[in-house]
């Protein structure tokens, strides 16, 4: 059940403050394309985390700003970043076989939808004028020690992204460990699915929403 509560339900860049707070340090850590690519500008200097980028970098630091931005120095978004000292750069061929190798200790991802037991839809929604892009998604979610997704919880006409069984195209069965999301942390697995905390909601509204069963 719940263990956290806040008044307010968390921005973007505050989850990513969370998320940062919870990568174990010293991690081997990959952080998908959009929303979860902020998680680099909270990780604290001596967690000893090392970001990797499906691009083929080592040790990524924060995003880069002002006289800093290089554009050949980007991150799997083209977003400009910079270098920590330490920092390798290599083949494309060579940073997915790290990610299909089991050498990331954690991965972020973004999701359309994420199932009770773990199971992923993150590349397409198989409408026909949707744009399918799976990227690194399906490596990163199969490669992994521990898949993390970063996401708003409801869609915009209010329905839950945290779903008994997915009915979007999957990327990946039963790859997630932990849901992050605006309004609430979820660990999800073969077990199902445990509130560990609401941000700007009960933990029993959520479960409502969400349609969790009461543990």
């Amino acid at each position: 059940m719940s263990t956290a509560h806040t008044d307010h339900r968390l921005s973007m860049d505050e989850l990513a403050a969370v998320i940062a707070r919870d990568i174990p340090a010293g991690s081997f850590v990959n952080l998908g394309i959009g929303q979860p690519t902020k998680i680099a500008d909270h990780l604290p200097a001596d967690s000893g985390v090392v970001l990797h980028t499906e691009n083929g970098m080592l040790n990524m630091g924060p995003k880069a700003e002002g006289d800093a931005i290089d554009p050949d120095l980007t991150n799997a978004g083209k977003v400009p970043v910079t270098e920590l000292p330490g920092a390798a750069y290599f083949h494309h061929a060579d940073s997915f076989a790290m990610m299909r190798g089991g050498h990331l200790d954690v991965c972020v991802l973004g999701a359309y939808q994420v199932a009770f037991n773990g199971d992923l839809a993150n590349w397409t929604t198989g409408r026909p004028d949707d744009i399918p892009a799976v990227g690194g998604a399906m490596d990163l979610a199969i490669g992994a020690k521990d898949v993390y997704v970063m996401m708003t919880l409801f869609t915009r006409t209010g329905e839950s992204k945290l779903v008994p069984r997915c009915t979007y195209p999957l990327t990946g069965v039963g790859c997630v460990s932990r849901v992050y999301t605006d309004h609430g942390v979820f660990d999800v697995g073969p077990d199902g699915v445990r509130i560990r905390e609401t941000y700007g909601i009960s933990a029993d509204e959520l479960a409502h929403r969400c349609g969790i069963e009461a543990s």
